[in-house]
């Protein structure tokens, strides 16, 4: 039996001089103030269900991808405060035209020389055919988020 192509996964690391805890903290409890870091790229986050900070909360995201509005509705599937790691799962909105299913997981560990942290994104996914493309534009929004993100949480005051 042949494993499926349709499955996959990408993931990258991006440097921030931002502390692993602050970094996680913006997307764990405070994702709804993204939209006043980088505004170009993600319009607004809105709770739709459960709470700030806990698993199973569900949010609407409206965000910019290439050069298009979109929108996702997502629930927090998993947060781990030890190890600064959040995970989204993507329930409705523009991925799930192009993707069975969608996850995506933030984990954020100090680098080993001390100076800032890695923030690492990994993306899993089921594309419902052949002729949908890997999601590597939406691991470069990714990049592009957090580097504006760490620029707004190193800025001096």
């Amino acid at each position: 039996m042949k494993t499926s192509a349709l499955t996959g996964k990408v993931k990258t690391d991006v440097e921030i001089k931002a502390s692993p805890e602050q970094f996680h903290d913006m997307f764990t409890n405070k994702p709804h103030h993204l939209h006043h870091t980088c505004k170009d790229k993600v319009q607004g986050c809105d709770l739709h269900e459960g709470e700030w900070g806990n698993v199973g909360t569900i949010v609407n995201w409206s965000y910019v991808h290439d050069g298009k509005a979109k929108k996702a509705k997502e629930v927090i599937e998993a947060i781990d405060p030890d190890k600064n790691l959040l995970t989204f799962r993507v329930l409705e909105g523009d991925l799930m035209e192009e993707y069975k299913s969608f996850r995506i997981t933030l984990q954020v560990s100090p680098k080993s020389d001390g100076n800032g942290s890695i923030a690492q994104w990994t993306m899993e996914y089921e594309k419902l055919h052949e002729g949908i493309n890997h999601p590597e534009t939406l691991l470069q929004l990714a990049v592009d988020i957090s580097k504006d993100i760490d620029a707004h949480l190193t800025k001096p005051n």
